[in-house]
């Protein structure tokens, strides 16, 4: 049984499509609710124990950690499990409990939406 809760980045019409709900930083400017879903994302990226779990992840052979392998940030495991919950809440993150452990993915389609936006930048 999954556990998993993602906000979308994706329209639901689009998200069949693989559009990005944001279009490029430099092709227009963002609405107010298209902002407003890229801040909750780069907030959540904005904490340095969330970015080193979310690294964490990402890295792990496979594209999925158990929660038992990446709690080593300096924090305790209550405040591992808080960012993991704010990165999956912002979408980055998706989950599937398996006994009684946690096992993390990166959301790719997510990931990949960001990027675009920012790739037109440089």
């Amino acid at each position: 049984m999954s556990n998993t809760k993602v906000l979308p980045l994706l329209e639901p019409e689009a998200a069949d499509v693989g559009v990005p709900c944001c279009p490029p930083l430099t092709e227009r400017p963002l609405t107010a609710d298209e902002a407003e879903r890229t801040a909750r994302m780069f907030k959540a990226l904005g904490d340095p124990v969330r970015l080193r779990l979310f690294s964490a992840v990402a890295s792990h052979e496979g594209g999925e950690a158990c929660v038992c392998d990446i709690s080593d940030v300096g924090v305790s495991q209550p405040t591992v499990s808080h960012h993991l919950k704010k990165l999956k809440e912002a979408g980055l993150l998706t989950s599937e409990r398996r006994g009684t452990w946690v096992y993390y993915r990166v959301e790719p389609s997510v990931t990949a939406a960001m990027g675009r936006m920012l790739s037109s930048l440089g």
